[in-house]
C-alpha cells in the first residue's frame, strides 16, 4: 500500500508540473549545460549516452581509432632514420636529438590543455584543431632540410597527441554502455597499434624513397582523419562550466618543459651539471606555484582535488610505470635485431625485417581490446589492469633469455603487446569512473601525460644504461647484451611497481559514480549532480 501511495504522490506532482510548465518535450531546461547529461546507472559508465541513435555512432569508433593511429604514426615515423638524422640535417648528433625532443615537449604540453579545451568548447572541435596543427607541422617538415625549421615542424606535430584523450572523451559522451568498453580499449591501444605498424612501413619508405616522404605520409593520414571526423563523428553535447585557465595553462606548460628537458637531455648535459640540476629545481618551483594557483581558482585547468583521489592518483602513477614498460621494448628490440652478427649478439636483420618483427607489439594490442571489454565487464578494470601488468612482466622476464633469434623477438612482442593492450585499455575506464563527465577530456589528458612522462623517463634511463654498457665493435661503440638485459630488468621492475600500485585501487563495487539526482522540488534549478557510492 505504501508503494501505491508513493507512486500516486509522484504522479500527482508530475501532473501539476506538466500543467505549469507544459509537456516535458516542450519544457525549457533551465539547468546549466554541464548538468544536462544522461543519468548513469550501476551498469553504465558515467556520461555514456544510453539512448544515442545507433546510426549516428556506428562509424565513430573506427574513425577515432584511425585518428589515434595517425597520431602514433607521426610519433614513430622517424625511428628508422634516427641514426641518420645528423647527416640528413647537416648537424651534430646532440643537436639532431632536438627533432625528437620537440615533439615530446609539445605533446606533453598539448595533451592536458587540449583535453580541457575540449571539455569547455567541444571535444570534436578540439580534435579537429589538434589534427590540423599536426598536418601543418608535417608539411613544414616535409619541405625543409633546415634543423631549426624541422624542430618547429616537429613541435607542431606534437600537438596531435591531444587527439587520444579527446577521442576517449567523445566515446564516453556518445556511445552506449555495451560498446564503450571495447571502444575505449581500442582507442587507448591505438598509440601502440600505430607505433607498431608504422615501424616496418616507415622503414620501407626510408629505404626506397626520399626521407621527406615520411612526413607527407603523416600529413596525408592526418588530413584523411580530419575528413572522416567531419563526416562521421558528431559533436559531444556535454560542456564543462567555467572559463579556460590561461595562467594555469602557461604555468603547466613552463613546468613540464622545465621537467622534461633535463629528463631527455640529461644524458648529453650530464646529470650533475648545473643546467640539469637548475632545470629540475625550476620545475619543482614552477609546478609548486602552479599547484597553489590551481587550488585557489574556481575553474582550474586541472582539478587537483579530484586528481588527489586515491583511484585517480594511483591510476596515474600506474600509467607512468606502463609508459616505462611500453617504451623499453621499442628501444631494445629494433637495435638488437639490426646489430650485425659480427658483434656476437646482434641478429643482423634489415631495417624492414626488424620493423616486421616488432610490429606484432601493436597488432596484439589491437586484438586484445574486445578481450579487455569482457574481463572488465565481469571483474572490473582494476582486475584487467593487474592482469595486463602480470603479462607484461612475464614477457620481459622471458625476454631475458630469449634474445638469440628473430622468432624469439616476435614472441616477446606478442606477449608484451597483449599485456600493454590490457593495461592501456583499463586506464581510461578507471579514470572516468572517478571523475565527473564534464572533466573527461582534462582527466584523460592528464592520464595520457603520465604515460608520456613514463616513456620519457624510460628513454632517458635505458638510453643511459645502453650507453654505459656499450662495447666496441671495430671502430664504433654498440649496445651490449648486458645492457639489453638490464633494460628489460628495469622494465620488469617498473611493471612490478605498477602492479603494487594497482593493488591498492578500489574494487569495482566501491567506485564512485557521478549521477544526476532529481530533487523533489518544483524547479529544475534545484537539481544537482552529486557523487553516490553504490
Amino acid at each position: 500500500m505504501c508503494t501505491h501511495l508513493a507512486a500516486g504522490a509522484v504522479s500527482r506532482r508530475l501532473h501539476r508540473a506538466e500543467r505549469r510548465d507544459g509537456p516535458p518535450a516542450l519544457r525549457h531546461d533551465r539547468r546549466p549545460e554541464a548538468a544536462r547529461m544522461p543519468q548513469s546507472t550501476a551498469d553504465q559508465p558515467p556520461g555514456a549516452s544510453a539512448d544515442a541513435p545507433e546510426h549516428r555512432t556506428r562509424g565513430v569508433v573506427p574513425v577515432l581509432a584511425f585518428a589515434g593511429i595517425a597520431v602514433a604514426v607521426m610519433q614513430t615515423l622517424l625511428v628508422p632514420v634516427i641514426k641518420d638524422l645528423p647527416a640528413l640535417l647537416t648537424t651534430s648528433a646532440a643537436d639532431a636529438t632536438w627533432v625528437l625532443t620537440a615533439t615530446l615537449l609539445a605533446g606533453a604540453v598539448a595533451t592536458p590543455i587540449m583535453g580541457r579545451l575540449g571539455d569547455l568548447y567541444g571535444k570534436r572541435r578540439m580534435l579537429l584543431a589538434s589534427l590540423a596543427v599536426m598536418v601543418a607541422g608535417s608539411l613544414v617538415c616535409g619541405f625543409t632540410d633546415d634543423l631549426v625549421v624541422m624542430i618547429v615542424g616537429r613541435a607542431l606535430q606534437g600537438f596531435g597527441m591531444g587527439a587520444i584523450p579527446l577521442g576517449i572523451g567523445i566515446m564516453r559522451d556518445l556511445l552506449p554502455p555495451r560498446r564503450l568498453g571495447s571502444a575505449m580499449g581500442l582507442m587507448s591501444s591505438s598509440i601502440g597499434v600505430g607505433g607498431g605498424l608504422a615501424l616496418p612501413a616507415a622503414a620501407l619508405i626510408a629505404q626506397h624513397a626520399d626521407w621527406h616522404a615520411l612526413f607527407f605520409t603523416a600529413a596525408g593520414l592526418g588530413a584523411l582523419s580530419m575528413l572522416l571526423t567531419v563526416l562521421v563523428v558528431p559533436e559531444s553535447p556535454l560542456r564543462a562550466p567555467g572559463r579556460f585557465d590561461r595562467l594555469g595553462a602557461l604555468g603547466l606548460s613552463a613546468g613540464l618543459v622545465l621537467l622534461l628537458l633535463p629528463v631527455t637531455k640529461g644524458g648529453d648535459w650530464g646529470w650533475a651539471s648545473t643546467t640539469t640540476l637548475g632545470l629540475f629545481g625550476g620545475a619543482v618551483l614552477v609546478l609548486g606555484l602552479w599547484g597553489v594557483w590551481e587550488l585557489r581558482i574556481p575553474a582550474p585547468l586541472v582539478d587537483l582535488r579530484t586528481t588527489a583521489r586515491r583511484e585517480v592518483l594511483l591510476t596515474n602513477l600506474a600509467s607512468i610505470m606502463v609508459g616505462v614498460a611500453f617504451y623499453a621494448i621499442t628501444l631494445v628490440l629494433p637495435q638488437l635485431l639490426q646489430l650485425p652478427r659480427s658483434t656476437g649478439h646482434g641478429l643482423g636483420m634489415s631495417m624492414v625485417v626488424a620493423g616486421l618483427c616488432v610490429a606484432p607489439l601493436g597488432v596484439t594490442m589491437m586484438f586484445v581490446a574486445p578481450l579487455y571489454a569482457r574481463i572488465s565487464a565481469r571483474r572490473g578494470p582494476k582486475v584487467s589492469l593487474m592482469l595486463g601488468l602480470l603479462i607484461i612482466a612475464a614477457g620481459y622476464g622471458a625476454g631475458l633469455w630469449m634474445m638469440s633469434a628473430a622468432w624469439q623477438t616476435v614472441v616477446i612482442s606478442v606477449v608484451v603487446g597483449a599485456g600493454i593492450g590490457l593495461a592501456y585499455s583499463s586506464l581510461p575506464t578507471l579514470i572516468m569512473g572517478a571523475v565527473d563527465p564534464s572533466e573527461t577530456g582534462a582527466a584523460n589528458g592528464l592520464n595520457t601525460l603520465m604515460r608520456s612522462i613514463g616513456t620519457s623517463v624510460s628513454s632517458a634511463v635505458i638510453g643511459m644504461v645502453l650507453a654505459h654498457t656499450s662495447v666496441r665493435a671495430g671502430t664504433v661503440e654498440v649496445p651490449s647484451m648486458q645492457g639489453f638485459r638490464i633494460a628489460f630488468l628495469i622494465a620488469t621492475a617498473a611493471v612490478l611497481v605498477g602492479l603494487a600500485l594497482a593493488s591498492f585501487l578500489p574494487s569495482r563495487d566501491r567506485t564512485k559514480r557521478p549521477v544526476l539526482l532529481a530533487s523533489g522540488g518544483d524547479t529544475p534549478d534545484r537539481q544537482a549532480a552529486v557523487t553516490v557510492r553504490p
